[in-house]
C-alpha cells in the first residue's frame, strides 16, 4: 500500500485502497458526459509486432468511457499501415491512425518545414505534437491521455487512474503525470530518473540555490515516465522538444503555464515495465546516453530562461557535484533492494554514472556551442496563426488515409 505522504510542491494522489476498476470506471462514464475524454498512444510500427501492444488494445476495448483514440504512426510504409488499420479495428471507440510516413501528411509537413513551423527531426516528440493538432482539429475531447505502447504489464486500471484527475468536474488540474516503481524481474530498474535526473536536480540546487523551478522538478516521483494527462486548453501554447528532453520539456512548460496547484501526479500502478534501452556507452547518438545529453539540455535549456548564467567552469562543478551525489544514492537502492530481496549490480550502476557524470559536460558544450539552436516545436497558437486552415488539411489528410486505405 502506498503512504499518503505530500512531497514537494504539486499535489501527489495516491493509490490508497486498491479501488475496484468497475467502481472507477462507472465514474468516469459519468464525467465523460461533461468531459469528452480521449487517448493519444504515439507509437512506431515495430510496436505492432512486439509483445506489449496487442494485449494494450484487448484492455482498451474494454474501456467504456473513451470517446476517441489517436494513434501516432511513425517509421510504415503503406503496407504496414494498412495492417495498422486492421490491428486497430476491432477498437469500439472512435479512432484514427495519423499516418505519419503517408504522402498526404508529409506534404502538410513539408509545407510547414518551409515555414519552419514543423519538428526538424523525427521521434516521440514529432509524433506526439501531430497528435496533439489532430486533438486540438476535431475539438471532441475535453480531457486527455497519453501513455507509451511498449507496456508489458499495462492494465486498464493505468489509464483510469491516469485520467480520473483531468477528467472529474470537481477537481481543477488542468495537467496531471503519473508515476509508478520501475521494479521488475526482481531488480530496481529506471536508471536515467534514479541516476540522472534526481542527482543531478540536487546537484543544480546547490550550485544555483533552491530555485522555485527545482522544487518544481524535484516533486515528482518519475519525472521521466511517458504517462500523462490534460484537459484540452493545454495544447494550444504548449512548445515541446522534439528529442529525448520531451518528458521533461512538457513539465517545464506546464509550470510556467500553470500554477502548481493546477498541477499534479498519480500512482497508477503497481508495476510497470516495458523495453529497455541499452546503456550505450560508446555512441552519443542511441540508447541512454543520447537520451541522457538530450535529458541534460532540456534542463539547462529551462534554467537558462530563469537569467541563470553558464560557462565552462559553471558545468566542471555541476559535474562533480552531481557525481558525488549520485554515487551516494546508489549506496541508497542497493540497499533499498536488498531489504526488498532485489538484485542490484554496483559495479553497473556506477559504469551508468560515470558516463552520466562525462554527458553533463557534453551536454554543456552543446549548450554553449550552439547558442542559435531551436530545439522547441512551435506551440500550435503560432502554427495555426501563420496557416488558418491547418487543422482542416489535417483532418481532411487523416480522413482521405482511412477511406482510402480501409478495408
Amino acid at each position: 500500500m502506498a503512504d499518503f505522504y505530500q512531497n514537494g510542491i504539486i499535489t501527489t494522489l495516491h493509490n490508497l485502497a486498491q479501488r475496484p476498476i468497475e467502481d472507477m470506471e462507472a465514474e468516469l462514464l459519468g464525467f465523460s458526459r461533461q468531459r469528452p475524454m480521449a487517448l493519444i498512444l504515439p507509437s512506431l510500427y515495430s510496436e505492432l509486432e512486439g509483445p506489449a501492444l496487442g494485449p494494450i488494445v484487448e484492455e482498451l476495448c474494454q474501456v467504456p468511457y473513451l470517446s476517441e483514440i489517436v494513434v501516432g504512426l511513425d517509421m510504415a510504409d503503406e503496407k504496414q499501415y494498412r495492417y495498422a488499420l486492421e490491428f486497430f479495428s476491432c477498437l469500439p471507440q472512435e479512432h484514427r491512425v495519423l499516418w505519419h510516413d503517408g504522402p498526404r501528411l508529409k506534404a502538410l509537413d513539408a509545407e510547414l518545414q518551409d515555414l519552419d513551423l514543423a519538428p526538424r527531426e523525427r521521434g516521440k516528440g514529432r509524433n506526439v505534437w501531430y497528435c496533439m493538432g489532430y486533438m486540438l482539429a476535431t475539438g471532441r475531447a475535453e480531457s486527455i491521455a497519453l501513455h507509451d505502447c511498449d507496456i508489458v504489464t499495462y492494465k486498464r486500471e493505468l489509464l483510469a487512474r491516469l485520467i480520473y484527475p483531468v477528467a472529474n468536474p470537481k477537481f481543477n488540474y488542468e495537467f496531471c503525470k503519473g508515476f509508478y516503481a520501475r521494479v521488475a524481474d526482481g531488480k530496481i530498474n529506471g536508471r536515467v530518473c534514479r541516476l540522472l535526473v534526481t542527482p543531478l536536480l540536487r546537484a543544480l540546487k546547490k550550485v544555483f540555490g533552491e530555485q522555485e523551478y527545482l522544487q518544481y522538478m524535484d516533486s515528482f516521483r518519475y519525472s521521466l515516465s511517458g504517462e500523462f494527462s490534460f484537459r484540452r486548453d493545454v495544447l494550444t501554447d504548449l512548445r515541446i522538444p522534439s528529442d529525448w528532453g520531451l518528458e521533461i520539456g512538457v513539465l517545464s512548460e506546464v509550470h510556467r503555464n500553470f500554477a502548481s496547484n493546477r498541477l499534479c501526479q498519480v500512482d497508477i500502478a503497481d508495476r510497470y515495465d516495458h523495453k529497455h534501452q541499452n546503456l550505450s556507452l560508446e555512441n552519443d547518438d542511441g540508447g541512454l546516453s543520447k537520451m541522457s545529453i538530450d535529458i541534460t539540455k532540456a534542463l539547462f535549456r529551462k534554467l537558462a530562461t530563469q537569467g541563470h548564467t553558464f560557462n565552462t567552469e559553471t558545468f566542471r562543478t555541476l559535474k562533480a557535484t552531481y557525481y558525488r551525489i549520485a554515487l551516494d544514492f546508489i549506496e541508497t537502492y542497493h540497499n533499498d533492494a536488498v531489504m526488498n530481496g532485489l538484485s542490484l549490480d554496483i559495479h553497473e550502476e556506477e559504469e551508468a554514472v560515470e558516463m552520466f557524470a562525462r554527458n553533463i559536460m557534453k551536454a554543456g558544450e552543446a549548450f554553449l556551442t550552439n547558442p542559435m539552436d531551436k530545439p522547441f516545436i512551435p506551440s500550435w497558437n503560432r502554427v495555426t496563426s501563420a496557416m488558418p486552415d491547418v487543422f482542416d488539411r489535417l483532418i481532411d489528410a487523416v480522413e482521405a488515409d482511412h477511406k482510402q486505405f480501409s478495408r
